[in-house]
């Protein structure tokens, strides 16, 4: 009998005892999850893609080629009005195919113009940095219109023998704000799998993307975008920390497509002639400028001083109270967060509005400005032209801040912060390697009726 009852006991202690060993490990493993550190993420290097000498689209070249494109007369002068506005420089480059008279676009050919910058970028990247291509364990590709089978990705994968277990993407759609939606991924995607190198490619391919209609608002993408793309070398390895250049300190993303306005403002389509094309609107200012503030908002609390919060919070509060006279809402030093800004270089109007509506001062949008004289603007790599434009210039030092800002169809606005790690020397072989003493240069507002 005692024996029965003793097996008894036994069999009622033991599922308590299995119950109680589940839930200390749970909870062990929770803690554990809690409290373990986030792995840093690091960026080793970029590269920014320097179209050659033969690529040069001068400004009165681009005007006697509207010309003999057979556009309508109205249609050539608005693009003439705008490339004299663009604050773009004799050096921009444009694919070839593009600059001859007629225009080839083919599929071919945009392929040939993606693969030309994106081979050359990670060249360059692996040859200074010694990197063999198999021990990429992400690679994420980046074009907002162009997006052919097999991917992007693939065709890299391809090219450079890399393994067949690497983790590839990418991104499509996304607009000029895609180079920092990629560091987001691989920021993630670093931080699950640690001990691993990321390849981030930004590009955009201007071939089949040229307009040859006579809508105005598409017309716009021909004088504003140019050839040109990066690459970039991200680790979360902690040995990798010596010779890494930054560290990601944040990144914050926002997206205003519920708005139909702000969902419309950079839009692909066809016009009436069925000729596809990209429509920028006239609000795009306004709607990026909305964007800019939300992004703040969220990005602010983290990089601020808690005195600029204040006095920010503040202005809100009398603003709200005082309704009589309203006073106008205070605006954060930002350069008490940061010593160098990357604003993505849209446009003169985009780059102008952000410097005024945060009171930023004229050697703060100097990189921005820069690059959109030099190189046009590149879209989602405009940014890693203007850290390249700083790093050229001797001007990143140990600690230093940076902030990157892009925005792109959607609309999107996105921040990327990083920390110097160590100066950083200027570099023989960047995009700015023959041209950098020639800046920066005084560009005129030219007002054209």
């Amino acid at each position: 009998m005692l024996t029965q009852h003793a097996s008894a006991i036994i069999d009622l202690i033991l599922p308590s005892l299995d119950n109680f060993a589940l839930v200390l490990v749970a909870g062990l493993a929770i803690l554990y999850f809690a409290c373990r550190k986030k792995a840093p993420i690091y960026l080793i290097d970029f590269t920014c893609y320097c179209p050659p000498s033969s690529h040069r689209l001068p400004i009165a070249m681009f005007e006697e080629n509207s010309i003999l494109d057979d556009l309508d007369p109205e249609s050539v002068a608005f693009q003439c009005k705008i490339i004299a506005k663009s604050g773009f420089s004799e050096e921009t480059g444009i694919t070839s195919s593009l600059a001859q008279i007629p225009k080839v676009k083919s599929l071919a050919l945009a392929l040939d113009e993606a693969q030309t910058i994106m081979y050359s970028a990670i060249s360059d990247l692996f040859w200074r940095n010694n990197i063999d291509p198999k021990s990429i364990d992400i690679l994420i590709t980046s074009c907002c219109v162009f997006c052919p089978t097999p991917s992007l990705s693939s065709m890299m994968v391809n090219k450079f023998k890399m393994r067949s277990n690497i983790m590839s993407f990418h991104l499509s759609g996304m607009g000029c704000s895609a180079g920092i939606i990629s560091v987001s991924l691989a920021k993630d995607l670093l931080r699950v799998h640690r001990d691993s190198l990321a390849l981030i490619v930004s590009t955009e391919t201007l071939n089949l993307n040229w307009y040859t209609g006579k809508v105005h608002s598409m017309l716009l993408t021909n004088c504003l975008f140019r050839m040109g793309g990066a690459a970039i070398l991200m680790s979360s390895r902690v040995s990798d920390k010596h010779k890494a250049k930054y560290e990601l300190q944040h990144i914050v993303r926002t997206i205003n497509a519920q708005d139909d306005q702000a969902h419309r403002c950079v839009y692909q389509d066809v016009d009436p002639e069925n000729k596809e094309g990209i429509s920028i609107s006239k609000d795009v200012v306004h709607v990026a400028g909305d964007a800019l503030k939300k992004n703040i908002a969220s990005l602010g609390p983290l990089v601020l001083p808690l005195r600029e919060q204040f006095l920010y919070v503040i202005s809100i509060i009398c603003r709200k109270v005082l309704y009589t006279r309203r006073p106008s809402i205070y605006t954060p030093n930002f350069n008490l967060a940061f010593e160098h800004f990357c604003i993505h270089s849209g446009g003169r109007s985009v780059i102008k509005a952000i410097e005024r509506n945060l009171r930023l001062r004229k050697q703060d949008v100097e990189a921005s400005n820069m690059t959109l004289y030099r190189f046009g603007n590149t879209s989602s790599s405009s940014i890693w032209y203007e850290l390249s434009y700083t790093e050229a210039k001797g001007r990143m030092k140990c600690g230093n801040r940076v902030w990157q800002i892009a925005i792109g169809s959607g609309f999107k606005c996105s921040s990327a912060v990083w920390k110097c790690l160590r100066d950083v020397k200027p570099d023989n072989g960047s995009a700015w390697r023959d041209t950098i003493n020639l800046y920066p240069v005084e560009v005129p507002d030219v007002k054209i009726s």
